[in-house]
């Protein structure tokens, strides 16, 4: 079957095999960026891309689910040296370790500010919590948040 959906802002048409789950799918297609294939059932949130705005765990959906829809991976924040405040902020305050759960995080963070742009500590630990990091307490990503917020809100320098 062909799917047609937009990734990260551009229609993409692609050959698939109803079975298969928007993760599988992308990655064939090349957008190594979104990580996981850990857990194939969403408990891990490494493969967490944006549908319609809403974090979901990729390895959940069905190729078929996004016929016609908006998929964004964590490419649509940015690259070197145009970062996002969000990646700025995770790199200022080790956000970032291995890198593996790095991107699903960035982008439960984008959709949480997109919603909530002061959100509380409670807050962040909740949306957070569907995604797993071996590397930290989670303390720096919480900083990480926080350091978003100022930087979004212009009360710091917004050069790296």
């Amino acid at each position: 079957m062909i799917v047609n959906f937009t990734l990260n802002g551009k229609q993409v048409s692609y050959k698939v095999h109803p079975g298969e789950s928007l993760f599988e799918v992308l990655r064939k297609e090349g957008n190594f960026e979104v990580k996981g294939d850990n857990c194939r059932d969403g408990s891990c949130g490494a493969c967490t891309v944006l549908l319609d705005g809403v974090p979901v765990p990729s390895c959940t959906i069905l190729i078929g689910k996004v016929e016609g829809r908006e998929v964004e991976t964590v490419k649509t924040l940015g690259e070197a040296p145009n970062l996002h405040p969000i990646q700025r902020a995770f790199l200022e305050k080790g956000g970032v370790q291995c890198g593996y759960c790095t991107p699903g995080m960035l982008l439960v963070v984008k959709a949480l500010l997109s919603r909530n742009p002061d959100p509380t500590p409670e807050e962040i630990r909740e949306e957070l919590s569907g995604n797993i990091c071996r590397c930290t307490g989670y303390i720096q990503q919480i900083e990480s948040v926080e350091r978003a917020v100022e930087i979004l809100r212009g009360e710091v320098d917004e050069k790296l």
